[in-house]
């Protein structure tokens, strides 16, 4: 058996097409231009790429993108004063902050401070218990776009064995809750899990989050089973050449290839879905701001 490949680049392609309709209608129906604001604190490379690549893509689907970089010693005072106005500013119906932030900065502090209906992170106090108690919610982009890319391969994974390889606040717990909402049989496994290969073995559905490089080997995989690779790790590559380094997920993918019914790439997987999945939270929460319906089939 050989896999299909899950292209999340041309799923987010699709996405992000959806996107851009749903705005042009915000625009010509209602007047109004969905905003996104984010804030990044200190010079962090990786965090730079992101939020470039961020800015590039609201304004490619026809919002508003708000900028907003501070130095690195940035008091949290101020952050806090910057997150208040934009809470209370109409014309932004999304606010993330890049994380990791400054060590300074109590991060819990200030995704809380964020106004829970424009938190299109999904990671605010309010929004993990709305999720958890199957309410209306904004929700974790990454595992947004899993479930996206799920239902779209399956059509309904309602009674299927899914196992999520891992229990981040980011990932692992809101993966759960969505699967679990779609009624699907949800086990979380962990760094405890006792005989790990057996439980994932079982699974109808594979997602690994644990960001271990290639921690998950083809013979921990059902076969036919849809295995979702949320990890994105770099490592070592000297068949390139001195120095030189690759990405890999948290799946060892030319062996899950071999017995997996279907497979996210890394790179090319989950990855572009993030962003996508952000941009349709921007107009899930736009919507919701004005009393709107929301946008069919961007929302859990």
């Amino acid at each position: 058996m050989t896999a299909q490949v899950i292209d999340g680049k041309a799923f987010a392609a699709t996405v992000r097409e959806k996107v851009a309709g749903h705005v042009a209608r915000l625009k010509a129906d209602h007047g109004i231009t969905p905003g996104l604001a984010v804030v990044l604190v200190g010079e962090d490379p990786a965090s730079q790429v992101y939020v470039r690549s961020k800015g590039k893509q609201t304004v490619e689907t026809g919002m508003n993108s708000f900028e907003h970089k501070l130095e690195a010693d940035t008091s949290e005072a101020d952050l806090l004063a910057l997150i208040d106005q934009l809470n209370n500013d109409a014309s932004v119906h999304g606010i993330l902050v890049q994380l990791p932030l400054p060590g300074h900065l109590n991060e819990d502090l200030v995704i809380n401070s964020i106004a829970p209906e424009k938190d299109v992170d999904g990671f605010h106090i309010s929004n993990v218990g709305l999720l958890g108690t199957g309410q209306k919610s904004m929700v974790p982009c990454t595992p947004l776009g899993c479930l996206m890319m799920l239902r779209d391969h399956h059509g309904s994974i309602s009674g299927m064995n899914a196992v999520v390889i891992g229990r981040s606040n980011i990932v692992g717990k809101p993966m759960a809750q969505l699967l679990l909402n779609d009624s699907a049989t949800v086990t979380i496994a962990h760094s405890r899990t006792k005989d790990l290969p057996g439980v994932v073995k079982q699974a109808d559905i594979v997602v690994a989050a644990v960001g271990r490089p290639e921690m998950v080997p083809g013979d921990w995989i059902k076969e036919g089973a849809t295995v979702i690779d949320v990890g994105i790790n770099r490592i070592d590559a000297p068949e390139k050449g001195e120095g030189k380094t690759r990405l890999v997920g948290d799946v060892h993918y030319e062996s899950a290839a071999k017995v997996a019914g279907a497979i996210t790439p890394v790179p090319g997987g989950v990855g572009p879905m993030t962003i996508a999945c952000l941009l349709a939270n921007t107009v899930t929460a736009c919507c919701r701001a004005n009393g709107l319906d929301e946008p069919e089939g961007l929302t859990a």
